[in-house]
């Protein structure tokens, strides 16, 4: 079984050498390293031109599209191992990281378990929280992968800084396009981690599968960028999601989940119930232009899917119902 790994990265030379030293210690070498850097990151081929890589069998795939997606697109395209790892640069994976990646594809003998992945650890977030990676039939997402603890189980997404896929599959569905962004471009996982699931293909979260996470800067408009509100950012992350959602969902769940969206939500993505709830209770200082920007992004993931229902890469079906199961269970050897 070939393993590749592909660490999409922009300008963060310093965060990129930890990745890196932590995959030079795996008790698994990986087969592949794909390093995507775009056109115009001269920090980061700077870095690689003074970077002694040793034996690690490192390969740089120029990208001239800005986003993640682009980047993961090149690199998934120019892979050449059965099974393809994704991590963020700024993660340094444990020793047995891709150790246990391989078991749990290697003990799959029915050949159903389309991805593997597991906890970022967070220095911020130390607990332990269930359930993860889960979307109810109406449309709230639960992440949590950071606080994921116990036994592996099935879930319907895995997060992008550690998570790894049979490359078939991954191939055949790519990173969906038509997500707004222009760096991370927020829920991409959502949208490959559902459509695996109606294609038929199981998804496994393994705390164990797990990786050191050190949040750093992002140089984009997107979410998450040291606690910095982005009104654009937010605007393009519910785009995304109702994009997704809506493309996926039967008509039912269409009007319950823009129903439950707009007058509940959630406190990273309001309705009106939720901003009141920030806005009175909490006396959070970005509650109106949070709810403004996500009403904003609800409203644009319409207006996109609207544009492009005739050209659509996933056709409009109910999402899956979950396994019965709860808890994988790997062969016997």
């Amino acid at each position: 079984m070939r393993l590749t790994v592909i660490i999409p990265t922009y300008r963060r030379p310093a965060d990129l050498e930890r990745c890196l030293g932590s995959l030079k210690e795996q008790e698994r070498p990986a087969n592949e390293i794909l390093l995507t850097v775009r056109d115009t990151d001269g920090e980061t081929r700077g870095f690689l031109d003074r970077y002694e890589a040793g034996a690690l069998p490192l390969r740089t795939v120029t990208v001239t599209t800005p986003g993640v997606i682009a980047a993961m697109n090149q690199g998934v395209s120019e892979a050449t191992g059965d099974i393809i790892a994704l991590i963020d640069d700024d993660t340094a994976p444990f020793p047995d990281w891709l150790l246990r990646i391989e078991a749990c594809f290697a003990e799959d003998v029915a050949g159903k378990v389309g991805g593997v992945g597991g906890r970022d650890w967070q220095p911020k977030y130390p607990g332990n929280s269930n359930p993860v990676g889960l979307v109810s039939w109406y449309g709230r997402f639960i992440g949590n992968h950071h606080l994921g603890s116990g036994e592996p189980r099935f879930v319907d997404v895995l997060k992008g800084a550690n998570c790894a896929y049979r490359a078939e599959p991954l191939k055949a569905v790519g990173f969906d396009e038509r997500l707004a962004g222009g760096g991370a471009q927020v829920n991409w996982e959502l949208a490959l981690g559902l459509a695996l699931r109606r294609a038929g293909w199981q998804l496994i979260y393994d705390p164990a599968v797990a990786v050191n996470h050190f949040i750093a800067q992002r140089f984009d408009n997107d979410l998450n960028n040291r606690g910095i509100f982005s009104a654009t950012g937010q605007t393009n992350a519910v785009h995304n999601e109702t994009l997704i959602l809506w493309s996926e969902f039967s008509p039912i769940q269409r009007a319950v989940y823009l129903a439950w969206a707009l007058c509940i939500g959630t406190r990273g993505e309001p309705g009106l119930m939720q901003l009141a709830r920030l806005a009175l209770v909490l006396r959070e200082r970005f509650a109106v232009p949070k709810w403004r920007a996500t009403l904003e992004g609800r409203l644009a993931g319409l207006k996109t899917w609207q544009n492009l229902r005739g050209k659509m890469r996933y056709p409009a079906r109910p999402l899956p119902s979950p396994s019965s199961a709860t808890q994988w269970q790997a062969v016997p050897a």
